[in-house]
């Protein structure tokens, strides 16, 4: 519910009645004007729904609201010790254009962060 008020643009859901399968939110990157049209995303899917297209139609599905509220840069956070989901990224487009070492700490140890985005539409 936490994660829910602090993303309060978007927040998708995919499942099974009352099996969630897994879910999507995005909300503001940095705080700021200069920054409203770039939105950073969580996308969280339990092991036993991985592989099976639940994380691609849930992206798709974050990608076309974003757009629809005139966001022109996706960006994701994600943990260098997570390949599969960096790999999953870049697999939709997301290009890898930061790398910040032992920025996050995690079960007693520092993780690095790497920064990817992809640019969801284009500005005149």
């Amino acid at each position: 519910l936490a994660l829910i008020e602090t993303r309060p643009d978007a927040f998708l859901v995919a499942g099974d009645g009352d099996d969630l399968a897994g879910f999507l939110t995005f909300g503001a990157f940095r705080a700021g004007p200069g920054y409203a049209a770039t939105a950073e995303h969580s996308l969280i899917v339990k092991p036993a729904s991985q592989r099976q297209g639940t994380g691609r139609r849930l992206m798709t599905a974050g990608e076309t609201a974003a757009r629809g509220l005139g966001i022109h840069v996706m960006v994701a956070g994600i943990s260098s010790a997570n390949p599969a989901a960096i790999g999953f990224h870049a697999a939709l487009g997301f290009e890898q254009v930061g790398y910040l070492p032992e920025v996050g700490r995690k079960a007693g140890r520092w993780l690095d962060l790497v920064l990817m985005q992809k640019i969801l539409q284009t500005r005149p």
